[in-house]
Formats: C-alpha cells, structure tokens, sequence
C-alpha cells in the first residue's frame, strides 16, 4: 500500500510553460506596444532589452514563478511618466491580447486582468486615474 502526498498547487507559472512562455508573451506584448502609436513614444529613449527582462521578471512574479525582480517599484518607474488612464487601458487590452493569442487559460487570465486593475494607481499619473 503506497501513501500518496498531497500535490503541490501548480502555479499559472508553471501551467503556462515558465520561463519560455513568459519571454514569448513579453516579445510578442512588446511588439504590439511598439507598433501603437498612442505608446511607442513611451519607449523611445528605452533599453528595451533590458525593459523586456524586467516586464518578463515582473510578469513571472505576478504568475507566481520566482521572484527575482530587483528593479524599481512600479510607481517610482511610471508615476514622471504622467501615463493616463486611456494608455495605461490599451496596455492592459495589448496584454489581454497577447495572452490570449497565447493560449493563456481562461483562470490565469482573470487572475492577470485582476493584478492590472490592482496596480493601476501606482502606474497612472496621479490625479489622472479618472481617465483622460
């Protein structure tokens, strides 16, 4: 008789594919966020190699892989951006977008499209968070 130990939660991490998954989530967001006129100007004096790394570490985290994000707090990094509300929402539909090109289960989704509505005041400009 064999004793069978609970199994541990699976992370949407994990569910998605991990590391891979998430870096072609990253390449194909930023691709579309580039090639938005309203956001493109956002990432004109930027690394994007490196801007690519960080969204990739952050998007990890939030999907519950390791945490290994050691950059700025996403207020310190978007707040002397002055970001409405309208482009901090065509972010959010550009990363629906691409999760779900993906074949990001449904769940896992949800849980993204939560956390984007969890941090938005720390991403939008103060005093903007009405919409523009």
């Amino acid at each position: 008789m064999t004793v069978t130990e609970e199994a541990t939660p699976v992370s949407h991490y994990e569910r998605i594919g991990g590391a891979s998954s998430v870096k072609a989530a990253v390449e194909l967001f930023y691709d579309k966020v580039l090639a938005d006129p309203d956001l493109a100007g956002y990432f004109a004096d930027v690394e994007m190699v490196g801007q690519r790394r960080h969204l990739a570490l952050m998007l990890t985290v939030v999907l519950g892989g390791p945490n290994e994000y050691a950059g700025r707090g996403l207020a310190e990094a978007h707040q002397p951006l002055n970001i409405p509300v309208a482009h901090y929402a065509k972010v959010g539909e550009h990363l629906t977008a691409t999760l779900t090109e993906l074949d990001v289960p449904q769940d896992v989704l949800a849980d993204v499209q939560t956390v984007l509505v969890e941090v938005q005041s720390q991403v939008v400009a103060s005093g903007n968070s009405s919409g523009v």
